[in-house]
């Protein structure tokens, strides 16, 4: 996520490093999307998937525009980015909840957001995702800590569109386990089938076939044991830890705000294909190239903050391993 209060050091936009898979730009988004770096990928990305800074009452460290402002500024970059798409490529943006300031009420602004985006890029909206985190922290704490008037906020809006009305998708790659029940009912290859108060008809053999998952659902708990097994790797805080260590070895602060690894690896490996290229606007702390760089994707990530660039290094073994061999911290440039 850029910090928009240190963009307007950014006079520039380049390469701030280089992995097997990608690369990611050093500057404002604004000015990357002019840039030969973005402009030769235009019609040819597969998936752009981010989370842009939320938008919240009160500006945070890592930065955020505010309320009207905040509206203006993400549908000003709408159009851009879906120019970038490919045919039948996707755009997967996370959207926090936000408040309205000194009160509990919760505002609309993020919805308003998802739809004048949504109009400006004259996109399909495939689908409303919910990523449900029964771990994040009480939020808003004024309202949920001290005088105890909300429920916690547990969940973010992930809302995936799409240029086409057939984009590329395949649930078949994220399947859940299935329970214990389904694995009974497989074993005994017999059930309940008829007729349903619903009206609908379940045939004799209609869930005989193991389908090898339960399809997902669009509320996600990708920290649960129903987490789809191809994403346990990226599940908890173990894909992380080399990013923190890393973080913490060099004294830097490490972004506050990432994108759940779980949440990254579910949407790349759901509408992505190996050497498909996807890109985040939003790099941070670069969770969407590291894990694409995982699943053998190409990525291209672009951060206004480079003491966030210098962080995100540590997510890669390569970069990391230079640093060791080096003996010299590496650096972006001002």
């Amino acid at each position: 996520m850029a910090r928009r209060s240190d963009v307007r050091s950014v006079p520039k936009v380049f390469e701030a490093y280089r992995t097997t898979k990608g690369k990611m730009l050093y500057g404002r988004i604004e000015s990357a999307l002019e840039s030969t770096h973005v402009q030769r990928i235009k019609g040819k990305v597969n998936l752009i998937l981010t989370s842009p800074p939320f938008p919240l009452v009160t500006k945070k460290k890592y930065g955020n525009e505010t309320g009207e402002a905040y509206l203006s500024w993400l549908e000003s970059l709408a159009g851009r980015l879906a120019d970038l798409l490919a045919d039948d490529g996707s755009i997967v943006i996370e959207i926090g909840n936000a408040w309205e300031q000194g009160s509990p009420a919760m505002s609309t602004l993020p919805v308003e957001a998802l739809l004048a985006f949504k109009k400006a890029a004259k996109l399909n909206l495939c689908q409303h995702v919910i990523c449900h985190n029964p771990a994040r922290l009480p939020s808003p704490a004024e309202w949920v800590n001290v005088r105890r008037i909300r429920l916690k906020d547990s969940f973010t809006h992930v809302w995936w569109m799409s240029r086409s009305k057939m984009p590329k998708a395949d649930n078949r790659n994220v399947l859940n386990p299935y329970s214990k029940d389904m694995k009974s009912l497989l074993k005994r290859k017999k059930y309940n089938s008829g007729a349903r108060p619903s009206g609908h008809v379940i045939s004799e053999a209609g869930f005989l076939t193991d389908h090898g998952g339960s399809i997902s659902a669009n509320v996600l708990e990708l920290e649960t044991t129903q987490c789809p097994e191809a994403l346990l790797k990226y599940t908890g805080t173990s894909w992380d830890k080399n990013y923190r260590d890393y973080c913490t070895e060099r004294k830097l602060v490490a972004h506050p705000a990432r994108m759940q690894s779980s949440l990254a690896g579910f949407f790349l490996q759901f509408l992505t294909d190996k050497n498909d290229l996807v890109f985040d606007p939003f790099a941070g702390s670069n969770t969407t190239g590291a894990i694409a760089e995982d699943l053998g994707r190409r990525w291209l990530g672009v951060e206004a903050d480079s003491a966030y660039i210098e962080g995100s290094r540590g997510r890669f073994k390569l970069l990391r391993d230079q640093g060791k061999k080096s003996g010299v911290r590496p650096r972006t440039r001002k």
